[in-house]
């Protein structure tokens, strides 16, 4: 059984990454229904939080029915991250989470997300100063070094180990490569199979089909993995890689009238958290992934990721349905 602090996620827990513009309530309701054991929010500002600033304080929205759920937040300055630490605990999640990851030249250029990696000291400092100001449980999220010659995550590990966190997700690339190249899980096995760790070690990077989770889980000894881009538009994918996990068969892919209902879904729930012009926007990086693999639909995509209203994406979603349906 893996164990966050006293939190049980099951014997191989499969995580939704947090991602920004996706990892938002209505995309996290859909994935909990879809097998889905430990969610985490997009990532949130601090400095946003500690000076209640709409959107950052809009992301602390979380549900019962989505327990075990952490909340991410980052930020460069231990002050205000302790103080961030204290007002997401109010939002009472389960798991206080921190972006030592995000490459994003406007969060690690400024020392945030995966910009701490310079600085591995401060990194330490600020994780231990968070951990001793909350009773929750603290996981970190993080990538392999900087860059090539700064891979240092064994140690780093152990650091962050040492200073309380009961878990770390390792996403298998460099700052410097982005999101480019394939992820190296050489390292995040090191991490794993090093004989001083005992909290949980979770394997992130290009995790996108149920025999490429079984390949990490035999070969790095992973206790779970964290599921990000191949999730975008994809919720199922959970379910499917527990199926092939528990039975070696493949589970049959969602039907057109599924993969219909679940964008509707989402839209309507997008539409009613965000508003009706971010709903729709941010909507549109799913719709390629709800519908792929579907002959001549790219006269339906067009319509779904170019139109204003809802009302006309909803329309078009009923075209959809009269056509392949």
């Amino acid at each position: 059984m893996v164990k966050i602090g006293d939190i049980e996620l099951g014997e191989f827990p499969l995580l939704l990454a947090p991602m920004e513009d996706v990892s938002d309530p209505p995309f996290r309701a859909l994935c909990k229904e879809n097998g889905a054991d430990l969610m985490y929010t997009e990532f949130i500002s601090s400095e946003g939080l500690i000076r209640d600033a709409a959107k950052s304080v809009q992301k602390l929205d979380i549900f019962e029915y989505e327990r075990p759920v952490g909340i991410q937040i980052f930020g460069n300055n231990i002050e205000s991250m302790k103080r961030a630490t204290e007002l997401t605990a109010a939002a009472n999640p389960d798991i206080i989470d921190i972006n030592y990851g995000c490459p994003v030249k406007k969060v690690a250029c400024k020392g945030s997300g995966a910009g701490i990696l310079q600085d591995i000291p401060k990194m330490v400092e600020m994780t231990k100063e968070i951990v001793n100001s909350t009773n929750l449980p603290v996981t970190v999220k993080t990538r392999l070094g900087w860059n090539e010659e700064t891979k240092y995550i064994v140690e780093v590990a152990e650091r962050l180990q040492d200073v309380g966190i009961k878990g770390l997700s390792i996403h298998g690339r460099t700052r410097k490569q982005m999101y480019k190249g394939s992820a190296d899980w050489t390292l995040i096995g090191d991490v794993k199979n090093n004989p001083r760790m005992h909290i949980p070690i979770f394997g992130n990077g290009d995790v996108n089909t149920p025999e490429r989770v079984i390949e990490v889980k035999d070969k790095y000894g992973v206790d779970g993995v964290m599921i990000g881009r191949a999730s975008i538009g994809y919720p199922w994918i959970f379910n499917e890689i527990k199926h092939f996990m528990a039975t070696g068969e493949y589970l049959a892919e969602p039907a057109i009238k599924d993969r219909i209902t679940a964008a509707r879904r989402h839209l309507e729930m997008s539409v009613k958290w965000k508003g009706e012009t971010l709903g729709v926007l941010e909507m549109r990086r799913h719709y390629g992934n709800y519908f792929k693999g579907i002959s001549h639909f790219k006269e339906h995509r067009m319509k779904l990721v170019t139109k204003d209203a809802s009302a006309d994406v909803f329309a078009a979603l009923d075209e959809i349905e009269n056509v392949f349906g």
